[in-house]
C-alpha cells in the first residue's frame, strides 16, 4: 500500500466507541451555564449545546483503547478559558446513538477538560438536545459515539 493511499485511509476512517450513561456529580451543570462557555462552544460546535453534559464511561477494554487512541490522534478543537476563568478543554466532534434499536443520530461533541487528574474513563458529551430524552436512554444504558478524523 503506497504511503499516500495509507494516508488517505487514516483520515477517511470513522472510530466507533460504545460507552455506558452514568451520573455523576454534577459539576459539569455549573460549567456549561457559564455566558462565556456556552458563547465559546457555540461559536466552536456551531450549535448552541444543552447546558448540561452525558457522561459515559468506555464499555469494553478494546472501548478504552481506542478512546485513548482517538485522544490522541484526532485534532481536537481547544476550548480556552477566559481571563481567570476555568480550565481550558478540547472538543472531539462525534455523533451519538443508542447502540440497540433506533436509528436516531445526533450530532455532538465530546468535551475533555485538560486537568491533570481527569478520569481517564469518564466521557462527557455536549450537545445540542438533552441526549436523555432524544434518544430515549437512561443509566446503565449503552450509546455509540462515531469520530471522523
Amino acid at each position: 500500500m503506497s504511503r499516500r493511499f495509507a494516508d488517505y485511509w487514516t483520515l477517511a476512517v470513522r472510530r466507533s466507541i460504545h460507552g455506558v450513561i452514568f451520573s455523576d456529580l454534577g459539576q459539569a451543570s455549573v460549567f456549561m451555564t457559564l455566558d462565556w462557555v456556552q458563547e465559546a462552544l457555540r461559536k466552536s460546535l456551531g450549535f448552541a449545546p444543552y447546558p448540561a453534559t452525558l457522561n459515559v464511561r468506555p464499555s469494553k477494554p478494546h472501548d478504552a483503547r481506542l478512546w485513548e487512541r482517538i485522544r490522541r490522534e484526532i485534532v481536537a478543537v481547544p476550548l480556552a478559558p477566559l481571563e481567570g476563568g476555568f480550565c481550558s478543554a478540547r472538543l472531539y466532534f462525534a455523533s451519538i446513538q443508542r447502540s440497540s434499536g433506533g436509528d436516531e443520530r445526533v450530532k455532538g461533541a465530546v468535551l475533555l477538560p485538560d486537568v491533570a487528574d481527569y478520569p481517564r474513563d469518564k466521557i462527557e458529551i455536549v450537545a445540542p438536545v438533552r441526549l436523555k430524552e432524544a434518544l430515549a436512554v437512561k443509566d446503565g444504558d449503552c450509546l455509540v459515539l462515531e469520530f471522523n478524523d
